[in-house]
């Protein structure tokens, strides 16, 4: 890696305040100093700092990280809004966690052991700040933080962890990397710079897709040729930025430099890949769609199939590690329960992913210990078995789910399904993939199916192919008709042929067999006496024309619309509008007669407006026929003045109000376009930032608790500490206990330490430490103090002199040199003993 820019403060981020998370535990102290020695006071970021406490001792944590940096060290014990440049640490016995702005101190859950807080905070920070949360792993026993990781590289955020080498507990950290889930290997010293580094090039790094694309097609396609999967109809936005983090990550200043890092790395590619690859998922995610499901979709569904087959087939694409599977197995399980009628029937669930190291774990069927936040105590004892460190699926449950390896866009799909769940993947797709794969999931439905959908996702423009269960729903059921936007496109196995194979050429043989002669004359008689006629759906979109229909119909302006309403002659629009809604509402034909095609022309038209009622494929649509009318001759003579006249008036009145319906429709066509622009619009923005919204819980790796080697160790250090604290206190009390003024100086003769009854002698207060002894003001009459002090050090044995004040006293002034333990000299202690009342008892001796 190139050698990051020199330190200096990251601008701020368009969501406020980043925070950076650090976690640490047995040996963290010193990684935890040394990274916030290297931080900037005006960083522009917050530091969480979480680690394994004892939860019976006061912490010491806060006061010794203040030692090393400038910033202000605050423990939180309350709910705080999170600030800049400030340094949060965690109390004892606690656990915190992000919400909205504030970070919040909780009861711990789990038992002494088995608390695991730094994954707490790390997927709080995943939840709420998305890709752009931080998480850094230090030293310590243990697997605690990894979770958090993977949560935090899910949405797309950066990831730390310390080097194994430099560690005094090297497990977390490399637990972490084992994982998979650590974009930065270094040094706690280093990781300041290279964070602000990488986050400076970001907020730099365009976001609009306004990349040159000869770099990014070289690099598509050297990860299509590595691993076969095409991401080119992926949205470039979410290529550009995973390929972007994997750019800093490696130092490199732009696409083609990474495009020939790749081609020199094939391991990198595997990584890139499984950098487009976002899998987050959790048991039972959105409640309110599950429960849903699990009392409307599935009994109705249930009572549908009880007169076909007493089997229902589901299909969820995009499975990762299988846990949406084994929550549909578990709903439908609950939903048997509560229907007994239905208690035969059967549930065959396809789960497929483009990973294969997910599907590998969604074969396992064992998840951390950490499921037990999204899973009910209930669920957790029917459907799963305890096992150490986490639980194993349920037998049943796991011979319900089939799961394989599957490209949604270039492999064919399941088809004849009952259920097709496929959540908050269409959201990395473009536009046009999207519509290609809801007209591709209509076809896999059997009629009445159902969609599913994630949160921010909606069918788009294909409304006619499926409608909601209710305006805000993400559950779609499956229209009987509707016609596609576009051919449907059913995908196959890629073929490496570069070229499409050209078309075979129709041959016409004078020597071919009959054909039947009562088809050929069913083809001769619609070809030559039926009429022009189109059938059109229930939203008025024309699915099929027979004849030739351009005398009444006429393609609109503007973007392509093949709905009735647009292309209708003008003279035609109101009636025909009326009569379809007739038609609709009462079951039964609707007869015009003698429409006018055109007010500029004479010809005139019957219309027959017929509900479809079979066969049932076609049910819900309508067939519009068309027959040319005579005009109707106007009769001659004087009588006819009169009527002449009136049919001028309404003709006239008539014409008026076709000009104000013409004009009220071309707003509101405009006022449709608009509405769907902005429709477009706040689609995409919801899309771009799903990984923000999403609700994230992490079941990837088994939870290990803290062991009880750590326990130990922590227990030392934190009997040291007790042990320390003990002793000063004890030289404290001796020295107050004596009454005699004592002060430390160091090597330098400053002030170190002294007693409260220095005051006496030399004018001392606690701001004076580190002043050197020359500078202090004394009322001792004693000019060679300095000098005696400096001569005790250099000879090193002690002196002893009794010296006068200014105010008549008198005090024994001893100078000894200063020895550690070590027997080192670390400065000199002068002790000043009151001999006043000895000195005044000699004076009066001698003059008796």
């Amino acid at each position: 890696m190139s050698a990051p820019p020199p330190l200096s403060p990251s601008p701020p981020a368009a969501g406020g305040v980043r925070i950076i998370g650090l976690g640490a535990s047995a040996g963290g102290l010193a990684p935890l100093e040394q990274f916030l020695a290297e931080v900037p006071t005006a960083s522009g970021f917050a530091y969480v700092v979480v680690q394994h406490l004892d939860p019976t001792h006061k912490a010491m944590l806060g006061e010794l990280l203040q030692r090393c940096t400038l910033m202000p060290v605050r423990e939180v014990l309350t709910a705080q809004s999170v600030e800049a440049d400030v340094v949060y640490v965690i109390p004892p016995n606690a656990e915190l966690s992000l919400h909205g702005r504030q970070l919040r101190k909780s009861a711990p859950t789990q038992p002494r052991g088995q608390r695991l807080p730094i994954d707490v905070l790390f997927m709080s920070l995943a939840r709420e700040l998305g890709e752009r949360a931080i998480g850094v792993v230090l030293s310590g026993m243990g697997s605690d933080g990894t979770l958090g990781l993977q949560a935090i590289r899910a949405q797309g955020g950066l990831t730390l962890a310390q080097q194994p080498e430099t560690a005094q507990f090297d497990a977390m950290p490399r637990s972490a990397i084992a994982a998979d889930c650590v974009d930065i290997v270094a040094e706690p010293a280093e990781m300041p710079a290279q964070i602000m580094a990488l986050t400076r090039q970001a907020t730099a790094t365009p976001d609009d897709g306004a990349a040159s694309p000869a770099p990014l097609e070289a690099i598509l396609g050297l990860v299509q040729e590595h691993t076969r999967h095409d991401l080119t109809l992926y949205k470039s936005n979410t290529l550009l930025r995973r390929i972007a983090r994997r750019m800093h990550v490696h130092g490199l200043a732009d696409m083609e430099a990474y495009a020939r890092f790749l081609r020199e790395n094939p391991q990198e590619i595997d990584l890139l890949f499984k950098e487009v690859l976002i899998g987050v998922t959790a048991f039972f995610r959105d409640p309110e769609v599950w429960t849903e499901l699990k009392d409307v979709v599935l009994p109705q569904l249930l009572e549908r199939s009880a007169a076909e087959e007493r089997k229902l087939r589901a299909w969820i694409a995009g499975c990762s590690t299988g846990e949406e599977a084994f929550s549909l197995a578990m709903a439908f399980a609950e939903t048997l329960d509560e229907r007994p009628e239905f208690h035969d029937f059967k549930l065959q669930i396809f789960a497929t992913d483009l990973s294969a190291d997910a599907i590998a774990r969604a074969r396992n069927g064992h998840y951390p210990a950490a499921i037990e936040q999204d899973l009910s105590p209930e669920r957790l004892a029917r459907f799963f078995t305890a096992q150490a460190g986490g639980y194993l699926i349920d037998k049943q449950l796991r011979e319900m789910v089939l799961f394989a390896q599957h490209d949604v866009i270039l492999d064919p799909p399941f088809t004849r399904l009952d259920l097709l769940s496929c959540r908050n993947l269409l959201i990395y797709f473009s536009v046009p993939l999207q519509q290609r794969l809801v007209a591709l999931f209509h076809y896999s439905l059997r009629p009445g199916g159902v969609l599913l959908l994630g949160g921010s996702e909606t069918v788009g423009r294909s409304q006619s192919l499926f409608r909601p269960l209710h305006q805000k729903s993400r559950l779609y059921w499956r229209n009987h008709s509707g016609n596609p936007i576009g051919a449907l496109h059913f995908p196959t196995q890629r073929r490496l042929s570069s070229k499409a194979a050209a078309q075979e050429p129709h041959l016409i043989h004078s020597n071919a067999p009959p054909a039947n002669l009562q088809s050929l004359a069913d083809q001769l008689l619609l070809q030559t006496f039926s009429p022009a006629a189109v059938l059109v759906n229930e939203a008025g979109d024309i699915v099929y024309i027979n004849g030739r229909t351009g005398r009444y119909l006429e393609p609109a302006a503007g973007r392509a619309n093949w709905n009735i309403h647009v292309m209708a002659r003008p003279g035609l629009r109101a009636q025909l509008a009326v009569a379809l809604r007739s038609a609709a509402l009462s079951g039964t034909p609707v007869e015009l007669r003698g429409l006018r095609i055109d007010d500029e022309a004479p010809a005139m038209v019957d219309i027959t407006v017929q509900p479809v009622l079979q066969p049932k494929a076609l049910q819900g649509m309508v067939m519009i026929a068309f027959r040319d009318a005579l005009p109707v001759p106007r009769k001659r003579g004087r009588r006819a003045a009169p009527a002449d006249t009136i049919d001028a008036a309404v003709s006239d009145e008539l014409m008026r109000s076709r000009e104000e319906i013409r004009a009220l429709r071309q707003e509101m066509h405009a006022s449709q376009e608009e509405l769907q622009a902005a429709i477009e619009e706040l689609q995409s923005t919801n899309e771009e930032l799903q990984s923000a919204n999403e609700e994230l819980t992490t079941s990837k790796e088994e939870a290990q608790s803290m062991n009880e080697e750590l326990q130990t160790i922590n227990g030392e250090l934190q009997a040291k500490l007790d042990d320390l604290a003990l002793a000063q206190s004890d030289m404290q009390n001796l020295l107050n206990s004596t009454d005699i003024a004592t002060l430390f100086l160091d090597k330098g003769l400053n002030v170190r330490r002294f007693t409260e009854q220095i005051t006496r002698v030399i004018h001392l207060r606690e701001g004076d430490i580190g002043r050197p002894l020359s500078e202090l003001a004394s009322t001792l009459i004693y000019p060679e103090l300095n000098a005696d002090v400096k001569e005790t050090l250099r000879t090193l044995a002690f002196t002893e002199k009794q010296i006068a004040t200014t105010d008549g006293h008198w005090f024994s002034v001893r100078i000894m040199p200063y020895r550690t333990l070590s027997n080192v000299i670390q400065g000199a202690v002068i002790t000043f003993v009151d001999i006043t009342r000895a000195k005044e008892l000699e004076a009066r001796l001698r003059k008796a």
